[in-house]
């Protein structure tokens, strides 16, 4: 089909051209001074995202996955205890990955489509103490439910119950599109990886980590080689690795960095929150149901979509893919085949929205459910007209 694809996942996003470009060039020796600049203008860059400047940033050739692992192993030891707030798909593999190392979770189930509540994690932490739980796990921006927990309400809790544990947080679907501030919130890891705000391909994971999760690593006993950060923050100091890096990634992540900073960050929070607000007035004027009851723990870089019973959206998403070229979320966890998810994240402006949201329209009308073809759209049209 002529036209470019659309592709309205919550990433991998598009990748605007200047980062292409920025990644077409010839490869570099990944221990020569020029590749040191690269590496140092990296890691100030990522510094600045995370808003971190007491801590440090670590890279690998990975994945968001990988990262949890990083996360874990580097922190904690077989036979320690932590708090696991379960609230979706992404969250639950965060637990898995610390049970695959011995550590024992204890988990704060929460129900699709709701955020970690703050006081729940304040009474948990509170009745540990002996202080045993050594670290709390949580997702920032849920990717599966398109829920946004508050970060700095979990610290305060934490502060509140003057407990010790660390706070480990996933912010893949966050970073440079939500704001998150590690070290006013008191964060000690957050991980994610680049092909979401950071508008790259996939193929990384970047931690931020603070003072305290280093002296943590120091005592940490879990089995660690290529994820052990001691030897990647000693051979940073060099502008080097202690692996082949992932050169060309680097080169795009610069030029992403560049873009971030240009249009500022807190604009591109703006714009974000805005095109957010924009897809969720549409769905509603549908007649279609947010899965984030919430207004508060809205994402502004996904949308999950309520199927209308009776309806399939697992096959709703492969119908519009082979219709339109129409690339939507499906279905993870326990809401596989109810909902669908819309991205609005990355390198995304109001036009590339509208499209989207006019394709998802078009589908849902030849896919048999029943809602009225403009609605969202104008829905979305009149707020993003609106004056500001």
């Amino acid at each position: 089909m002529p036209g470019r694809p659309f592709l309205q996942i919550p990433g991998p996003t598009l990748v605007p051209d200047r980062i292409v470009r920025a990644m077409a060039q010839p490869i570099i020796d990944h221990r020569g001074p020029r590749f040191a600049m690269l590496v140092q203008e990296c890691l100030t860059g990522l510094k600045d995202i995370f808003q971190l400047q007491r801590g440090h940033i670590v890279l690998y050739p990975g994945s968001g996955t990988g990262a949890w692992e990083a996360a874990i192993v580097n922190t904690l030891s077989p036979g320690d205890r932590v708090l696991a707030c379960v609230n979706g798909h992404f969250a639950t593999g965060f637990a898995r990955t610390a049970t695959a190392y011995g550590v024992e979770c204890d988990r704060l189930e929460l129900p699709y489509g709701a955020g970690v509540p703050a006081a729940e994690v304040e009474e948990r932490l509170r009745r540990d103490t002996t202080h045993e739980i050594r670290a709390v796990l949580m997702v920032h921006n849920e990717t599966s439910t398109g829920v946004t927990s508050n970060v700095s309400a979990v610290r305060a809790a934490m502060d509140r119950a003057g407990h010790p544990a660390l706070l480990l947080v996933d912010t893949v679907s966050s970073l440079a599109s939500i704001d998150f501030r590690l070290d006013e919130w008191g964060v000690d890891v957050a991980l994610t990886g680049p092909q979401k705000g950071l508008m790259l391909p996939p193929g990384m994971a970047i931690l931020a980590v603070s003072e305290r999760a280093i002296a943590a690593s120091e005592k940490a006993k879990c089995p660690r080689a290529y994820w052990d950060w001691q030897p990647v923050l000693e051979r940073n100091r060099r502008g080097e690795f202690p692996y082949t890096p992932a050169t060309m990634l680097l080169f795009g992540l610069r030029e992403a960095i560049a873009l971030i900073a240009e249009e500022g960050l807190v604009n591109v929070f703006a714009r974000h929150a805005r095109l957010a607000e924009a897809c969720r007035r549409a769905v509603r004027a549908l007649g279609l149901e947010i899965l984030c009851r919430d207004p508060a723990e809205h994402s502004n870089t996904l949308t999950a979509v309520v199927m209308p019973s009776g309806f399939d959206s697992d096959e709703f998403v492969r119908f519009a893919a082979q219709r339109l070229d129409l690339s939507l979320g499906i279905g993870l966890g326990v809401v596989k085949g109810k909902v669908f998810r819309i991205g609005h994240l990355g390198n995304l402006n109001e036009i590339d929205l509208l499209g989207g949201l006019a394709g998802v329209e078009m589908m849902l009308k030849e896919f048999g459910v029943p809602v009225r073809l403009g609605a969202g759209l104008a829905a979305a049209q009149e707020f993003l007209t609106a004056p500001r």
